[in-house]
């Protein structure tokens, strides 16, 4: 079905494509290159864009965006290092597996491979880390291309697509009629694969399910609470599928990973069939294991085939969305045509083995990162807000001191572990949302990084809580010199601001919290607040995950 023909520029072929597509947010920074864009933006009411202050920060947001949402994120930059600027948040999108469509200025056409001003080659920089990039020089090449992009970047495995726009195209003219985007195709799996599966499963003594990063993106968290409780099998999940399955079902037995739960690796190690569901397993997975532990009758579900075996041989190979593949198994399931032989008592062991992992020990009076997260988790626990981190020590004392109840509500960057992402993907998080509080984990390595988004939600009234978990060091880095270099500590104490004045200057408010007993206070300010909030957390500097 298409609409009338009419003559309209690029700039207004692209706002008009990108509406008809259902965008309703924009992350973006202008430049000269995309100014006719920005214009057509101004003269329309139905896409919001919001002024990041870094370009990098806009992809971050967009990303956070996509993945509180499910929706594609989009991010508009300018030519040269607009465009470059992209690239760490686009390389981390790749990892991660998040729909994105990055549109790039681009000089004129009849300048490109001239070294013209703020010219670069934004197509083979970002080759390695997108599903497909574009660049379209012809204007009558524009809405088709844009819809491409975002069925290339929603379809499959999801993730980040570069889309590179000449200015020339913004002001050329041409017969516009609209076209509707088709439904990503859905990838099943064949029948008797699933028969043998259940077979597999249903066989077993001590199966485990591992819960991946594909369950979140598929929807698949509710399929997966099925299974496990109709067979009473224990689950584990990545660091990216967390809140793919409750942490609060008795069947739930911990992260797994080189910075997981000891129960949940100990789990796999011990389970007799493992049933993989969206996890790629990737070195933080597949250095806690040897072969043994994850070949043994591994059953792998992945949308992409080239996932499937890629590290661990799998005995079994699924290719297919999972929601769909879960469903298929399980309405072969509820039909009583298979035996249930797995054992009550394996459940039962890793339901005790998880109540004796025990807290990390003091090293001073000083507060500690686990006391801070546990005072956080009883506070939030009825509040359920999406928690969105950045990259260090924080982020995996958040991963395991945190409850994740339901798929989308931890943020985080798994693949790429980009320091700078947790702070403007919070923001993407909150405006996708509708602007709910969305609380950032941070260090203070890794928020100095997009510091200045604090601008970005002070005009936007953006209410996200960021915690600083303030040491005074890179203090993942500082752990691992600790041991790999025998406690010579280089380049990793750092300095900060003074987070409370910085915040003032800003407009926000904040509170530095130095003692345990201040800290359920400061996390209710922050939350009985309706606008951005930042608490500083002093911690020991010296501690340990």
């Amino acid at each position: 079905m298409q609409t009338l023909t009419k003559t309209l520029t690029g700039a207004q072929i692209l706002v008009e494509t990108l509406n008809s597509l259902g965008v309703d947010t924009i992350f973006g920074y202008p430049g000269g290159i995309v100014l006719n864009v920005y214009d057509e933006l101004f003269k329309q009411n139905n896409i919001k864009h919001y002024l990041m202050r870094h370009e990098q920060a806009a992809v971050h947001a967009a990303e956070g965006y996509a993945r509180a949402s499910g929706k594609c994120g989009v991010v508009l930059v300018t030519s040269g290092p607009g465009a470059t600027n992209i690239v760490t948040g686009v390389a981390d999108a790749y990892l991660d597996g998040t729909p994105l469509v990055v549109l790039t200025g681009q000089v004129m056409a009849n300048l490109l491979h001239q070294d013209a001003f703020q010219e670069v080659d934004i197509v083979d920089i970002t080759k390695s880390c997108t599903k497909k990039n574009f660049q379209v020089k012809n204007v009558q090449n524009l809405e088709q291309t844009i819809v491409e992009a975002f069925q290339t970047a929603m379809s499959g495995r999801q993730g980040p697509v570069v889309l590179d726009l000449t200015k020339n195209i913004f002001s050329e003219t041409v017969e516009f009629e609209s076209l509707l985007l088709p439904e990503p195709a859905k990838v099943f799996s064949e029948p008797q694969n699933v028969g043998e599966v259940l077979n597999a499963i249903c066989t077993a003594k001590r199966p485990l399910i591992i819960c991946g990063g594909g369950v979140v993106q598929s929807g698949a968290s509710e399929e997966l609470i099925e299974l496990s409780n109709l067979l009473n099998i224990p689950v584990v999940c990545s660091m990216m599928g967390l809140g793919g399955f409750p942490a609060d079902n008795e069947n739930y037995a911990g992260m797994i990973g080189i910075f997981g739960h000891p129960a949940a690796n100990k789990a796999v190690r011990e389970s007799d069939l493992v049933f993989a569901v969206g996890t790629r397993f990737n070195d933080r997975i597949r250095c806690c294991f040897n072969e043994n532990d994850l070949s043994k009758k591994l059953i792998h579900l992945d949308i992409s085939k080239k996932e499937i075996s890629r590290v661990i041989p799998a005995e079994i190979e699924i290719v297919g969305d999972a929601k769909y593949v879960l469903l298929q198994i399980l309405g072969q399931l509820r039909s009583g045509a298979y035996k249930i032989d797995c054992s009550s008592q394996w459940a039962s062991y890793l339901r005790e083995l998880k109540q004796q992992n025990h807290q990390p020990l003091k090293r001073s009076e000083k507060l500690h990162s686990f006391e801070v997260m546990q005072e956080i988790q009883n506070y939030l626990e009825n509040i359920n807000p999406v928690i969105v981190t950045e990259v260090g020590q924080h982020q995996v004392w958040a991963a395991r001191y945190l409850k994740f109840n339901k798929p989308r509500q931890f943020l985080t960057s798994g693949g790429l572990g980009t320091m700078g992402f947790g702070f403007p993907a919070a923001i993407g998080a909150s405006v996708a949302l509708g602007k709910q509080p969305v609380v950032c984990i941070a260090g203070d390595g890794s928020f100095q990084m997009n510091l200045q988004e604090l601008a970005t939600c002070v005009d936007y009234d953006i209410p996200v809580k960021v915690f600083i978990f303030n040491n005074g060091y890179l203090g993942m880095v500082r752990q691992f010199q600790e041991k790999s270099c025998n406690e010579r500590y280089f380049a990793t104490k750092i300095s900060s601001p003074d987070y409370i004045r910085l915040a003032e200057s800003y407009g926000i408010k904040a509170i530095r919290v130095e003692k345990n007993g201040d800290i359920k206070s400061a996390v209710e300010a922050a939350f009985n607040s309706q606008s951005p909030f930042i608490v500083d957390f002093v911690i020991e500097p010296m501690e340990v995950l």
